[in-house]
């Protein structure tokens, strides 16, 4: 399994370690032609307004846009994925809802279908203002959530790739297998 980590800012040194302890191979991300022959894609946490801006500089906005595998954004990735950026995911999301810097937090949360709590790390998080009617939520914070899927997609708004606990990236490995065998 060849997993794509869109390398152009943010954490993807962070997931690119937690997908090869998962035994995935994974590619960094800067061009266009990386995406070919990847089967799932993560949109690190960063900055979305640099994120935009590079990933249209390098044309990459549109490569990810016709991507056709699983597709994990975290933190910025899940802005990056949303209705008001490439449209990907039936979602409106708040930039730093959450609060500045200085607002970060961890908390736990309940994971659909887990009864052990998952730790998430909130820094300068998005908040999930608006949701699709096809779109699942998976994990809530104070009512409101903050992990969600919709069909090949995953999206995130704390960093799961910054604590030692991986089920969020086995999820989205398992989406991926799932697509491959689909595909196959």
């Amino acid at each position: 399994m060849t997993i794509g980590v869109l390398a152009v800012q943010g954490n993807f040194r962070e997931h690119a370690a937690v997908l090869r302890r998962l035994g995935a191979d994974v590619v960094e991300v800067r061009k266009p032609e990386q995406l070919d022959g990847l089967d799932g894609l993560v949109v690190p946490g960063g900055e979305s307004t640099t994120f935009m801006r590079l990933m249209r500089l390098y044309g990459l906005d549109e490569a990810v846009r016709v991507f056709a595998g699983p597709v994990f954004g975290t933190c910025a990735g899940m802005i990056v994925l949303d209705r008001a950026h490439l449209g990907l995911m039936d979602v409106e999301v708040d930039r730093n809802a959450y609060g500045r810097q200085v607002a970060s937090f961890e908390a736990d949360l309940r994971l659909a279908g887990d009864g052990e709590p998952l730790r998430g790390v909130f820094i300068r998080a998005p908040r999930v203002r608006t949701v699709g009617d096809e779109v699942e939520v998976l994990a809530e914070h104070d009512g409101e959530p903050v992990l969600l899927r919709e069909g090949r997609f995953l999206v995130a708004s704390f960093h799961p790739e910054l604590t030692e606990d991986t089920r969020v990236h086995e999820l989205f490995l398992d989406q991926v297998r799932e697509a491959k065998s689909v595909r196959a």
